[in-house]
């Protein structure tokens, strides 16, 4: 039975059929994974005020990026293979996160004035437009929808590998980081396919209630939302540092 595709790792079309069965009593709901995902994003929330503040405070805050970013990326790699561990690593994971994403939107702040705040509106700006579009059905996640967005996700996430490797000889991708009109396109391109990974979220999130996944799975679908935003923040925050770096 297919459960939906999302182009997020952490949300693919496996993930509720591989925990079907497991469920005792209480079942995933969508109140409750929204509720879970707002805790998430709270704790997410403190732990980045706490590095920004460090930060403008004149404070080292390179330890706790390395340590969002390494130990996000061991947590994540745990939870997506053992969803059942979500409820108590999701919220770590999300404090490890805001260690993160505190410290490098300090450093972008520093640079440009008023872009944080500029960042977050048009973050929540677009995943309010995209979830009324979704509810409302402007936005149906059809197969061929979501093939085009897996597709799409699997490709940016292929050339920032590649980017990666050659950041190792000095070198990178074309365009990638430029602030003319092509890499301003590259990013543009980007934050619409991270973008349109909430619809598949959305609806992957909506059919795993549907089929009475286990209550875990609630904690389990915040991560995915999570993870989404994300990288949706950071390449509209990166979108925006291009554009300013050209007035």
């Amino acid at each position: 039975m297919n459960y939906g595709r999302s182009g997020n790792p952490a949300l693919n079309e496996d993930t509720f059929e591989r925990q079907r069965g497991s469920s005792i009593g209480s079942t995933m709901t969508i109140d409750g994974t929204v509720n879970k995902a707002f805790i998430s994003l709270a704790i997410l929330l403190g732990a980045a005020f706490y590095t920004w503040n460090m930060y403008f405070n004149g404070h080292n805050v390179a330890p706790y990026l390395a340590a969002g970013v390494i130990g996000g990326f061991i947590l994540s790699l745990v939870i997506i293979f053992k969803p059942t561990t979500s409820p108590y690593l999701v919220p770590v994971y999300a404090a490890l996160e805001g260690l993160f994403i505190g410290g490098l939107s300090a450093r972008y702040e520093a640079a440009f004035s008023g872009i944080t705040v500029q960042a977050v509106l048009l973050t929540f700006g677009v995943f309010i437009a995209l979830l009324l579009a979704y509810k409302t059905r402007l936005i149906k996640a059809t197969e061929n929808f979501k093939l085009g967005v897996v597709a799409a996700t699997g490709g940016i996430a292929l050339v920032y590998l590649i980017n990666i490797v050659l950041s190792f000889f000095g070198m990178q991708v074309p365009y990638l980081h430029d602030t003319g009109a092509i890499g301003i396109g590259i990013s543009l391109v980007i934050v619409v396919i991270a973008a349109l990974n909430l619809v598949l979220d959305f609806d992957f999130i909506e059919n795993g209630a549907k089929r009475n996944a286990p209550k875990y799975m609630e904690w389990y679908g915040a991560f995915g939302l999570l993870v989404t935003l994300v990288w949706l923040y950071i390449e509209i925050l990166r979108l925006l540092s291009k554009l300013r770096s050209r007035d």
